[in-house]
């Protein structure tokens, strides 16, 4: 099987003031990374530019760039900034003294720095001989920056032309379910290799799985695709009795089933698409409890899955909930391709989808540069290219700070007079920090051309009317969203744009036993929603994962009563 070239040992580069300490950090570097990393320090920043540059100009990856706190505000600002434009997949980490913390002018250089999108994190200096901590922080950069950079070796490679739809449906796949992959154009070294080698010379996409036994698969289906990587798609004939069928596996579905398989029920969660719903789509969210750096949403995603794998939850993905009906004793769900089951309690957690512009031109390149949701999987693609971002949520911020580390220009177009009423004040503060990205505000795309793919797109000025074209290589589409439940019988009632009712508005509207609903039950007993699909939730990840995990104690309560009936 082909194997990738090898461009060099990444570099390691640290800039540190002063020689002692320089000498400290240099010798921590070398002792754990030394053998796979070529280490390099530099005691001042004009030194470090000229190796910045000179990895540029060899073709040499760069994974870490370390900057001391030391320097002036305004040369480190130089130097992150050239590594950003210079090795967009680096990271950039700023070295303090322990104690900086406490310091108010170290304090501010950290935040500011984070908030500018200057750097990644900090890393405290080492402070003793094999300082562990000082590695371990190092390593997660490392790992962080092997699981970006497009030149690595990878785990899934995807082979097929740039400009195919299907190829990018199939990365977006992977990177929703957090599977690692790359992918590599039919015309490359490796592309070729691999279509050679495995006669699938006339296929449109084949994906190699190199991790995985050397599989190989030509034109697959999304669920040939997860079977492969050994990701659940079907059930066994027997076995498919359950106490709790959770239904949509983002954040709200995978902490019902963690908390619910962790007390003893036995959980089946079936999932559409893929693990972690629209926040698995998430380059980087910034605000969930517990990840002071951050976290994609694929990995939280991931990590609840495996949460949940561990404690006995079963999944099925790539799959749908197509009919729901009672049986008296609980409730029969047809699954498509893979057959009905039983359930004594439901919680739908279908999340919403991305609403669609409505736009013929833009619709007729959907998937060839126009892509609906937060998956940048694209972003690759578009290094040194123009991006356009829809939309002015949260999610439509991540993908233009994500999209700025490779793009020569990104746009945001908000229908709003500003992003603040609807974004985070860090996204909105990183946005206006960065150069490479401007906003378009009262405005609309309201067209898209191109040969065979996107190439420039019509904006509109909401009040005055105003069109002006714009190049776009690519589209992301984030203009809110719909919630999914048209798969629901009638007698779940929904408000008027469809999210389901639960606690006092589901008493309120057609419910017909004596007891009362719990918090999160819908107009039939037993069926509960949680997360974005419910009537009046908080739209965010935390909310849901709350919302999961506390409606587990409703249902013990449900389940109890029906034992002793």
């Amino acid at each position: 099987m082909p194997t990738p070239a090898s461009p060099g040992r990444p570099l390691l580069l640290a800039a540190v003031a002063d020689a002692g300490q320089l000498d400290r950090v240099e010798s921590e570097l070398q002792r754990s990374f030394g053998g796979d990393f070529r280490v390099r320090g530099e005691l001042s920043t004009a030194d470090a530019t000229r190796t910045v540059e000179g990895a540029y100009e060899r073709d040499e990856p760069v994974a870490l760039v370390l900057v001391d706190d030391a320097y002036g505000d305004g040369a480190r600002a130089d130097l992150f900034e050239l590594v950003r434009r210079l090795h967009p997949d680096a990271r950039r980490a700023l070295l303090v003294d322990w104690g900086a913390w406490a310091d108010r002018g170290s304090a501010k250089a950290i935040l500011h720095a984070m908030a500018v999108g200057h750097i990644n994190y900090y890393v405290l200096k080492p402070w003793i001989q094999r300082d562990e901590l000082f590695h371990r922080s190092v390593a997660e950069f490392v790992q962080e920056w092997s699981r970006s950079a497009v030149s690595n070796m990878r785990e899934v490679v995807v082979v097929a032309d740039p400009r195919s739809a299907r190829a990018y449906a199939i990365s977006s796949l992977l990177t929703r379910n957090g599977i690692p992959h790359a992918f590599r154009d039919r015309g490359s070294e490796m592309g070729r290799e691999v279509l050679e080698r495995t006669g699938a010379g006339r296929a449109e996409v084949a994906v190699w799985m190199p991790a995985v036994g050397g599989k190989t698969l030509v034109d697959p289906t999304d669920a040939e695709v997860v079977e492969a990587w050994g990701v659940p798609t079907t059930l066994p004939e027997g076995g498919r009795d359950f106490d709790v069928l959770v239904v949509g596996g983002g954040p709200a579905g995978l902490a019902a089933a963690v908390y619910a398989s962790s007390e003893g029920l036995r959980v089946l969660v079936v999932e559409r698409e893929s693990i972690g719903g629209q926040a698995g789509s998430s380059s980087l969210i910034r605000n969930y409890l517990g990840f002071s750096r951050g976290v994609s949403g694929a990995e939280l995603a991931q990590r609840g899955y495996q949460q949940a794998w561990v404690f006995g939850a079963h999944f099925v993905l790539t799959r749908e909930v197509d009919e729901l009906t009672s049986d008296g004793a609980g409730f029969v769900a047809h699954v498509g391709d893979v057959g009905t089951l039983r359930a004594r309690a439901v919680v739908v957690a279908t999340g919403v989808s991305y609403r669609r512009l409505g736009v013929d031109s833009l619709e007729a390149l959907s998937g060839k540069g126009v892509y609906y949701g937060a998956n940048v999987t694209a972003a690759h693609a578009l290094t040194g290219l123009q991006a356009v971002v829809v939309g002015g949520g949260n999610s439509a911020g991540q993908a233009a700070v994500h999209l700025a580390r490779y793009c020569e220009h990104v746009t945001v177009v908000v229908r709003g007079s500003s992003l603040a009423g609807s974004m985070s004040a860090y996204l909105v503060g990183a946005i206006d920090a960065d150069p490479a990205i401007s906003v378009r505000t009262e405005a609309d795309v309201v067209a898209g051309e191109g040969e065979g793919r996107l190439e420039r797109v019509t904006v509109r000025h909401r009040g005055t009317g105003t069109e002006d074209t714009l190049p776009a290589d690519g589209l992301f589409v984030m203009i809110g969203a719909e919630p999914r439940t048209d798969w629901l019988p009638a007698a779940v009632e929904r408000d008027d744009h469809g999210f389901l009712l639960t606690g006092s508005d589901a008493a309120a509207r057609g419910w017909a036993i004596e007891r009362r609903p719990h918090p999160y039950e819908t107009t039939v007993p037993g069926v509960f929603a949680v997360g974005d699909v419910r009537c009046g939730s908080v739209k965010r990840v935390a909310s849901a994962v709350g919302e999961g995990s506390v409606v587990v104690s409703q249902l013990h309560q449900l389940l109890a009563t029906a034992s002793h009936d």
